[in-house]
């Protein structure tokens, strides 16, 4: 099998602190040619698959909400409406809707089949977070503090034309302290887990709105929260350079992933003991290093170990959003140059044995 000259495989115990990672004669992560999806003009915010993994969705800095084929990276279509950079984006349990949120100070429904806009919810400030509940009926979504407004959680039932009508929330909590810039729902729906911009990890009750639980790991932004496929744990990516993961229940710290650079995202693979962590440097330094490939690597670590066994080259630019395949046979990652690109994994992947 010919290495993909993308892929730069470290040599066991290569003194990189990192641990032992992936030899040359045993290149795991040599991804066969991936797939570039090229629907965006500016930097790649969010990409994410629907619960099944035919459809990859993917948002960024311009006002155009993508869907993807994820098998052959052919453009399915387009939500057309925002008017300024889109930040999220989610798709309901059996992908009938989509939800983004936007910088026009808006959230929007589409059907997802017809790309019909089925609801707008205007907001005082940016839409920098927004999700389903697990059943589809609940959305919630987040706002900035920005402009003189504070932050916000919005939660709309929409079973309730009323609430969408009269673009009155049945339940919205403030957030004094620390704006949030990722939220997810948690188990069965019953809490969202929220990561603020000072670090802190927050579970809001989805009933009363209180704070269930309140943990500080991070000492800098939490740029991304991602659920395992059980819902049981959950990793966040954040500035200070590492990605850490947690029972979702408790918000118990288990494990830390170290890098040398901002992490901006963080995915759990469904069916392997792999964490994929995506970043780089902060997008107004970029421009004062090379453009060479190879600062902006995908990197794998194993769950249990903390130790990184491998990375996969490709984007020109810090990677902003990763997500793993609902299958576990590929993964994505969007990026500061706009681009967004499926990986495939080779056999080798699936036949590697982490040796402790």
């Amino acid at each position: 099998m010919v290495s993909s000259p993308e892929l730069e495989v470290l040599p066991w115990g290569s003194g990189s602190g990192q641990g032992p990672v992936l030899g040359a004669d045993s290149p795991v992560l040599s991804p066969q040619k991936p797939i570039l999806l090229q629907g965006h003009e500016r930097s790649i915010t969010q990409i994410k698959y629907n619960r099944e993994g035919d459809l990859l969705f993917t948002v960024a800095k311009d006002p155009i909400v993508n869907v993807w084929y994820s098998v052959n990276g052919e453009r399915l279509g387009t939500y057309m409406g925002h008017t300024g950079a889109v930040w999220c984006v989610d798709a309901d349990w059996d992908t009938k809707h989509v939800l983004t949120g936007s910088a026009d100070n808006s959230c929007r429904l589409w059907d997802c089949e017809t790309g019909k806009q089925l609801a707008l919810l205007k907001t005082n400030s940016a839409v920098r977070t927004c999700g389903f509940d697990f059943g589809g009926n609940i959305i919630m979504f987040s706002t900035d503090k920005q402009m003189g407004y504070q932050c916000f959680v919005s939660f709309f039932d929409l079973r309730d034309p009323s609430q969408i009508d009269n673009n009155e929330p049945y339940m919205k909590i403030p957030c004094n302290d620390s704006k949030i810039t990722s939220a997810v729902w948690g188990p069965l729906g019953e809490c969202i887990i929220a990561g603020h911009e000072g670090g802190e990890l927050n579970q809001y009750s989805a009933k009363s709105g209180e704070v269930l639980v309140n943990v500080k790991e991070h000492s800098r932004q939490i740029n991304d929260i991602q659920l395992s496929r059980d819902m049981t744990m959950f990793v966040t990516a954040s500035k200070d350079n590492t990605a850490k993961l947690f029972d979702s229940t408790t918000l118990e710290h288990q494990k830390t992933f170290r890098t040398e650079r901002p992490v901006n995202s963080a995915a759990l693979s469904p069916n392997y003991d792999h964490v994929v962590l995506g970043g780089g440097q902060e997008a107004m330094d970029v421009t004062t290093t090379s453009t060479r490939i190879g600062k902006f690597e995908a990197r794998f670590f194993h769950l249990a170990f903390e130790e990184e066994f491998g990375r996969v080259k490709g984007h020109f630019g810090p990677i902003n959003s990763v997500a793993f395949h609902p299958d576990g046979k590929s993964y994505s990652s969007g990026g500061e140059d706009g681009y967004v690109r499926i990986h495939y994994f080779d056999p080798q992947y699936f036949e590697f044995e982490f040796e402790a």
